[in-house]
C-alpha cells in the first residue's frame, strides 16, 4: 500500500474509533491491563518467537507495546481529540527492532492476528453484561479489528522499512543508528550491536551530541571535513552528529561553518544520548549565539543558563517572588538597584570592590546597598533568599541578553 493510502486507511480508522459511543471508553478503561495480560499470554503460547522469559529489555518491550495498544485504542473511542501521531511512531519503531532482533513478518502477523482475537473474546462478554445492544456490539468488533490491521500494517512500514535499509549504504545504516541511539524508545542491546556492526561503527561507552542549526540562505553543512568516526543526520528537521570526541572531531571545521551553529552536549553514556541531544537542542532555542569567530555552544559550561532558560514560566515566577521589592522603582533605577544587587551577591565583597566592578563611585555604591536593605530587609541575611535572588538576577541578564 502507497503512503497516500496508508494515510486514507488511518483516518478512516480514526473516524470509526471516533464515532464509538463514549461510555464504551469508560466500561473498558479498568480492564485495560487484563487484556493486555490475556493478550500477551496467548501471543506467547502461541508463537515461538515470543515464548521466551520476559526479562530485560525484550520483556520491557514486549509487555508496553501491548499496553499501549490496548491502552490507546479505549481512549480513543468516542474521543475525536485524541493525537494518533506519536501512536503511529512508536508501532513504527516496534516493527524496525522486531526485524533488528531477528525476527520474521509471519511472527509480527500471527501475533497481531492473536491479539485481535484475544481482545474480541474478552471484551464482547464485558460488553454485554452491560447492556450493549447487538448494533454497538457489532461496531465495537470491528473497532477491534480494524485497529489492530491498522497496528499490524503501522509495524510492517517500520519492518520494511529497516529491511531495505539494512540493505543500503554504510551511510544510510549510520544514519539508521544515529536514529535508533538518539530515540527514548526502550532498545534491546542485541539490536544496537547488530546495528553498529552492519554500520562499520563500534559502539563507544560514551559519546557527546552536536545539535545543528542553519540559518536562512545557509550554505550546505561541510560534512566532507568530519573525519568517518562521526555519525551524522543532516536531513531531518533537526540535524545533528553524534561524536567520541568532540573538542578534536569539530577541530577542522574551524573557519569553515558556512553560517551553521552548534551546541554540543557533555560527553554522555550512550544510554543518555536522548537527553543529551535535548539539552544541545534547548540550548540553540535558548542561548545568545557565542561571541567567538568558532559558533559552537559547549553545553557544559552553559548548564546553570539552560537549566534557568528551560522552563519560561518558572523563571518568571522566581524573579517575581525574589525581586518584587524592585517593582516599585523606575526601570533606570531598578536596573542599577539590580545591577548592585547582583555584584554584591556574586562577590560579597564592600563597596570599593564593587565599585570597581561597577565603574562607580564607591560612595554611589554604599548609598545604593543602604537603599537595598531597606527594601529588602532581612532577607538579604538569608542564605536561601539570597540564592533566590542571584538565580533571579542572572535569568534577567540572560532574557537581556536574547535568551529568551
Amino acid at each position: 500500500m502507497t503512503k497516500g493510502g496508508q494515510a486514507l486507511v488511518r483516518n478512516r480508522n480514526a473516524e470509526l474509533l471516533a464515532s464509538g459511543p463514549r461510555w464504551l471508553s469508560l466500561e473498558l478503561r479498568p480492564h485495560a491491563g487484563r487484556i493486555a495480560a490475556a493478550i500477551m499470554h496467548e501471543v506467547q503460547r502461541s508463537v515461538p518467537a515470543y515464548s521466551r522469559p520476559l526479562t530485560g529489555t525484550f520483556g520491557k518491550v514486549f509487555s508496553e507495546g501491548f499496553e499501549e495498544a490496548v491502552r490507546h485504542v479505549i481512549d480513543s473511542i468516542g474521543n475525536p481529540g485524541i493525537v494518533h501521531n506519536e501512536w503511529v511512531e512508536m508501532f513504527r519503531t516496534r516493527g524496525r527492532l522486531e526485524y533488528l532482533e531477528g525476527r520474521s513478518l509471519d511472527s509480527l502477523q500471527a501475533a497481531a492476528r492473536i491479539g485481535a482475537r484475544v481482545a474480541w473474546q474478552y471484551v464482547a462478554p464485558v460488553l454485554r453484561r452491560a447492556g450493549a445492544s447487538p448494533q454497538v456490539l457489532a461496531h465495537s468488533a470491528e473497532i477491534i479489528f480494524a485497529y489492530v490491521e491498522e497496528l499490524s500494517a503501522t509495524a510492517l512500514e517500520g519492518y520494511s522499512e529497516t529491511q531495505a535499509l539494512a540493505g543500503g549504504t554504510i551511510e544510510r545504516r549510520r544514519k539508521q543508528l544515529l536514529e535508533l541511539l538518539l530515540s527514548d524508545a526502550p532498545t534491546a542491546p542485541g539490536a544496537l550491536d547488530g546495528m553498529s556492526r552492519g554500520a562499520g561503527w563500534p559502539l563507544p561507552e560514551q559519546a557527546a551530541v552536536v545539535a545543528l542549526e542553519g540559518s536562512g540562505g545557509t550554505a550546505d553543512f561541510p560534512v566532507e571535513l568530519l573525519d568517518d568516526d562521526v555519525l551524522v543526520d543532516l536531513e531531518s528537521s533537526t540535524p545533528c552528529l553524534l561524536t567520541t570526541r568532540p573538542r578534536g572531531q569539530l577541530l577542522p571545521l574551524s573557519g569553515r561553518w558556512n553560517g551553521w551553529r552548534a551546541a554540543v552536549s557533555p560527553t554522555v553514556p550512550l544510554a543518555d544520548i536522548p537527553a543529551a541531544h535535548r539539552l544541545a537542542r534547548r540550548a540553540l532555542c535558548l542561548l545568545p549565539p557565542p561571541e567567538s569567530d568558532a559558533p559552537i555552544l559547549w553545553c557544559a559550561d552553559h548548564l546553570a543558563e539552560v537549566w534557568l532558560l528551560g522552563e519560561e514560566f518558572l523563571a518568571t515566577e522566581l524573579r517575581r517572588r525574589a525581586l518584587h521589592p524592585l517593582d516599585s522603582l523606575g526601570d533606570r533605577q531598578r536596573e542599577r538597584l539590580g545591577q548592585t544587587l547582583l555584584a554584591w551577591l556574586e562577590t560579597r565583597g564592600g563597596a570599593p570592590e564593587i565599585a570597581r566592578r561597577l565603574r562607580v563611585h564607591p560612595q554611589t555604591v554604599r548609598a545604593r546597598l543602604h537603599q537595598l536593605r531597606e527594601l529588602f530587609g532581612g532577607r538579604l541575611d538569608d542564605p536561601d533568599e539570597r540564592f533566590g535572588m542571584l538565580l533571579a538576577l542572572r535569568t534577567e541578564l540572560l532574557a537581556a541578553a536574547g535568551g529568551t
